[in-house]
């Protein structure tokens, strides 16, 4: 894999810090391609109207369209100092899953507050990211949703609407997990969150990804809300809907929906120490400045409190206290122990 700076400068990934409660958040926008190159300038020029704070990371997958060229040009376009535009080249077709776990880590790595993904053919429509932004105020994750009020879908034919509700539903009934749109791949996540996920546990690669993404941040405690979208076909290129994969992803589903009901999912999943989760600091929430837009989201709240996340790797914690040494059992005079 080949991350190329696209800004015009080397940025130092250990050097980069989380934003403090009274500053701007940091934001990565990631853009998964493969063969979108009637769609990415467009994109990129959009994803900059309304967010122009954001951090563009492009993740593709060997475009043989010349996706990266065009992203590689666009970076020598750019203003030094500005918000960063990446690329990140990848040898092959390796799915939307491995892009957006690339994405995640890559966010966490970098100290970015928020991780903001979404699909790289203008399905998912780039006026909603201020409303995503500003949901964050009070959630972990928010979801461009087609199944709250206000949301939809345009241009879609009937049997892939009956078999995207259907799925929402089971996942629903399997999962527990509060939302109504989980297959969506628009969504925002606090980066806090990610870094205390189990990551690697994620099974998924294909269309279930989505899923059982959603399902381990819920179990990791996090707060979940949902916006309206209108979901459209894509405007340029064909699409890459796989039945066969559908087909796998549903499976995968039900096998973790089975894993849950019968208890084998642990009710609470970090993958922090206890020792470290004690040390927990609540996260804080962005300043009202994030976004200037005014939240219209609809929101799904879990009934759980608002979860602790550990501190980003600053300061190692303090070593803990000296357990204090047992009693020694004191003969008496009939040869037993006072302990």
């Amino acid at each position: 894999m080949n991350l190329a700076p696209t800004d015009g400068t080397a940025h130092a990934a250990t050097s980069r810090t989380a934003a403090t409660p009274d500053a701007t958040p940091r934001v990565l926008v990631s853009l998964a391609t493969y063969n979108e190159a009637g769609n990415i300038a467009a994109l990129i020029t959009e994803i900059r109207r309304v967010a122009p704070q954001a951090d563009i990371l492009v993740i593709d997958d060997n475009s043989p369209d010349g996706t990266a060229a065009i992203v590689q040009e666009l970076a020598g376009r750019a203003s030094p100092g500005g918000p960063a535009l990446r690329l990140l080249k990848r040898p092959g077709k390796l799915g939307l899953g491995t892009a957006i776990l690339t994405a995640m880590r890559f966010a966490i790595d970098h100290c970015y507050d928020y991780l903001l993904n979404l699909d790289a053919d203008f399905s998912h429509p780039p006026e909603a990211i201020p409303r995503l932004l500003a949901g964050m105020r009070r959630h972990d994750v928010m979801i461009g949703s087609r199944y709250v009020p206000g949301g939809g879908t345009r241009n879609w034919p009937l049997p892939r609407r009956i078999i995207s509700r259907c799925v929402n539903w089971l996942v629903r009934f399997l999962f527990r997990t509060p939302a109504r749109d989980s297959s969506g791949a628009y969504r925002c996540y606090r980066v806090a969150l990610l870094r205390q996920m189990p990551l690697d546990r994620v099974l998924s690669r294909g269309y279930s990804f989505q899923q059982e993404v959603l399902f381990r941040c819920h179990k990791a405690g996090g707060r979940i809300g949902e916006t309206p979208i209108l979901f459209e076909n894509r405007r340029v290129g064909a699409s890459k809907v796989n039945w066969r994969e559908a087909l796998r992803s549903i499976s995968m589903i039900l096998y973790l929906g089975v894993r849950n009901w019968l208890g084998w999912e642990p009710r609470r999943q970090t993958r922090t120490a206890t020792a470290t989760t004690t040390a927990a600091v609540t996260a804080t929430e962005p300043a009202s400045r994030t976004v200037a837009a005014t939240a219209t989201a609809t929101e799904t709240e879990t009934q759980n409190q608002p979860p602790t996340y550990a501190p980003a790797e600053t300061t190692p914690p303090a070593p803990p206290a000296p357990t204090p040494a047992a009693p020694i059992p004191m003969p008496t005079p009939g040869g037993g122990s006072t302990a």
